[in-house]
């Protein structure tokens, strides 16, 4: 398994924001406003958890791990699952993967982590492919 390089966790950031909500300050409906796009990517891209939704406290959350880079191309800003985000970093240089935990039933979500992966190799900056063209006379 590849190493998660630059790791970033926003359980801090969380845990104030709960707060927040549980005191009052910040309403229920300001924090559970998952878009569509992402309530389809938890039910078929996401990770169930053994955590309850610290909101609607009804259903186990579900992580959903999105990626981004300028070498994924069509992949970037997709969700994929954990696998399929291994079998990238075997392949791609590096990019960024940003995981949130989602509740399917009140739509409560958060950003939990973010990291980098992938090879590390710097990308190829000649500007030269590195397959040569064919001529009309080949």
């Amino acid at each position: 398994m590849r190493t998660q390089r630059q790791v970033v966790d926003y359980a801090l950031q969380r845990r104030a924001l709960l707060a927040e909500v549980h005191s009052g300050r910040v309403g229920v409906a300001e924090v559970c406003d998952a878009s569509p796009y992402l309530l389809r990517a938890a039910r078929f891209h996401g990770e169930p958890t053994d955590q309850t939704c610290p909101v609607c406290r009804k259903e186990r959350l579900t992580q959903v791990s999105w990626i981004f880079g300028d070498t994924l191309k069509h992949a970037a800003g997709s969700a994929r699952k954990p696998e399929e985000i291994e079998q990238l970093a075997n392949s791609y240089a590096d990019f960024s993967v940003y995981v949130v935990e989602v509740c399917r039933t009140c739509s409560w979500n958060h950003l939990v982590l973010s990291y980098v992966m992938g090879t590390g190799d710097a990308p190829d900056t000649s500007g030269r492919r590195s397959d040569r063209r064919r001529t009309a006379a080949e």
